[in-house]
């Protein structure tokens, strides 16, 4: 995982329930990211199976018990820097609502990549939660 400074937004609702609309909010509800997150989400969630685009973003929102919702602006670069990568592969098809679609799955380099990338995750979420320490009710 590239932990470089470069952040993506994803908007985080708390406790909202906001499942196939595009964000509204303004910027105070944002989130920023490290880059490389967006990706492992998008690779964990193609894990289950073929998917296209507005299908990747609701699993994302329902999976993340709709706190994290992908925008269409951070979620088709990321989709096609992970094609360009050959960690996924794209054929057009047609949606559940009759529409042509992009549908998006992984290939064999991409699963060995989301293990890398869930392992390095793993990592970074345990030292931060060293840093932290354990949760106390005032924080």
């Amino acid at each position: 995982m590239d932990w470089t400074n470069d952040t993506l937004l994803l908007t985080v609702y708390p406790n909202s329930r906001t499942l196939g609309r595009m964000s509204t909010q303004d910027d105070t509800d944002r989130t920023a990211l490290l880059q490389g997150t967006l990706d492992l989400l998008i690779l964990r969630t193609l894990r289950l199976g073929r998917q296209h685009g507005q299908g990747v973003a609701r699993a994302i929102l329902q999976n993340s018990r709709d706190v994290l919702l992908v925008e269409h602006g951070s979620l088709y670069p990321a989709l096609q820097r992970l094609e360009a990568n050959g960690w996924i592969r794209a054929e057009w098809g047609v949606s559940e609502n009759n529409r042509r679609a992009r549908f998006y799955e992984l290939t064999k380099d991409g699963r060995q990549q989301l293990v890398n990338e869930t392992g390095e995750w793993r990592k970074l979420v345990r030292a931060v939660g060293f840093i932290l320490g354990p949760e106390t009710a005032r924080g």
